[in-house]
């Protein structure tokens, strides 16, 4: 009787990892979760008597949790709009309103913020997580505690804003206006700062710019060693 030759343990440890790769991937999978909308979304979206369009007018909407997902809301008028917990993730709310607006604890994940106005808006504990917030406008913002890890927000206004124990880890800051600012407690690791304006900042690293760079330390270390 025919027999197949006796698998190596190579072989063996290959053909384990053939027959085990669907799950490994499936468990991989869940690591980078796909945002999914919990229900179809009506027409008209109207979500509490706010019509959910671009430049609708929803001053003092009450939005709290609020399933929002990729809401195209470009322009709105959603000054003093109650938005705690709401789920703003990949909405784009480019040019919008919300002055006023209280959006603690929202999720706001990779939203789209370019020219939006949240002068005075609440965003405790917010997570803004990969935002695209070119030159919107923060002044007097409360950022406490709030996540914007990664954030994109150059030419951004936060003049007297506040960011008490708020994580700016790799936060791009390019010409920012934080003057007044408080960065007291916040993680700073890999921040820019790059032209930005801290006059009267508590907090800020104001010889981020001028300071001593690692790189420039030791320039021999990166020059090639004797007979090589």
């Amino acid at each position: 009787m025919f027999r197949f030759p006796a698998f190596s343990r190579v072989s063996a440890a290959l053909l384990a990892l053939i027959v085990t790769m669907p799950t490994m991937m499936a468990v991989h999978a869940q690591d980078y979760p796909v945002i999914v909308n919990k229900e179809e979304r009506p027409d008209p979206w109207i979500v509490n008597g706010c019509k959910i369009v671009p430049k609708s007018n929803c001053e003092g909407a009450d939005l709290r949790h609020a399933d929002l997902k990729h809401a195209n809301l470009f322009g709105a008028n959603l000054q003093n709009a109650k938005l705690t917990r709401a789920d703003l993730r990949h909405a784009n709310l480019t040019n919008a309103n919300l002055t006023g607006a209280n959006l603690d604890a929202a999720k706001l994940q990779y939203a789209f913020l370019p020219g939006a106005n949240l002068s005075g808006a609440s965003l405790r504990g917010a997570d803004l997580t990969y935002v695209r917030g070119a030159k919107a406008n923060f002044t007097n913002s409360d950022l406490s505690a709030a996540n914007l890890e990664a954030a994109f927000l150059k030419g951004g206004n936060f003049l007297g804003a506040i960011f008490r124990n708020a994580d700016l880890q790799e936060t791009k800051l390019y010409e920012a206006n934080l003057t007044y600012a408080v960065l007291e407690g916040a993680k700073l690791k890999f921040t820019i700062f790059q032209d930005a304006v801290m006059d009267d900042c508590s907090g800020c690293p104001m010889n981020w710019q001028y300071g001593e760079k690692p790189w420039e330390q030791d320039e021999s270390r990166w020059e090639p060693a004797a007979g090589q």
